[in-house]
């Protein structure tokens, strides 16, 4: 079940960028991005999944995932490459029957125990966070911050873990020396349309990653 996660994991936000989801896609792909997990908490199904459709074209031409956040359904009718699920969300292993056993599943934990329990789950990677504060999330769990990063890495071996919430250009490389193998950075990196690019290529820079 398990995948090689790139080391940055960009989320599409139409609310912080102000552009489309397609257009977000464009720029990040620009920048490096190897997979990119499409997020809209207040699109219409509809709205969402012909925006959907039109950044997975994009993506499909360079050679680059697309992860559909929350929405098994949408993930399965644009033939996505997956889903990224939250704990209210269709259970994974629902998800997986509906998906494939090729479907990318990711699953969203913010605690220890939650952690804990996901590895035993048929996903590829989990998320777990917030780490820092966050607005980009209504109603947001409490932050788990760098030592909570470190336990849920000794808890789960090398299971894939994304961190997520509040991560920053500058504080990027924290999760890394964390344990995280990859971090989702969405309001820093999407703030300012007009340097999506250039943040995201910095971003993938071999020179700023920090290795484990």
């Amino acid at each position: 079940m398990n995948f090689n996660l790139p080391k940055i994991y960009p989320i599409t936000d139409t609310r912080i960028a102000k552009i489309s989801h397609a257009a977000q896609v464009q720029k990040l792909i620009a920048g490096g991005a190897e997979i990119i997990q499409l997020r809209d908490k207040y699109a219409a199904p509809k709205d969402f999944y012909e925006a959907a459709k039109a950044a997975l074209a994009i993506a499909r031409r360079r050679g680059v995932k697309i992860i559909i956040n929350d929405r098994a359904d949408v993930a399965l009718a644009l033939e996505a490459d997956g889903v990224h699920l939250g704990q209210d969300d269709l259970p994974p292993d629902r998800a997986r029957k509906i998906l494939g056993e090729r479907a990318i599943i990711g699953f969203s934990t913010h605690n220890l125990e939650q952690a804990v329990a996901a590895i035993k789950l048929p996903i590829n990677y989990l998320a777990i966070g917030p780490v820092y504060a966050t607005h980009t999330k209504e109603n947001s769990e409490e932050t788990v911050g760098i030592e909570g990063v470190k336990m849920v890495r000794d808890a789960v071996g090398d299971f894939p873990l994304v961190a997520i919430g509040g991560i920053t250009m500058e504080n990027f490389r924290d999760v890394f020396r964390a344990g995280a193998s990859s971090a989702a950075i969405i309001s820093d990196l999407l703030r300012n349309a007009d340097v999506i690019s250039d943040k995201m290529q910095k971003l993938t820079s071999a020179r700023q990653i920090v290795d484990k």
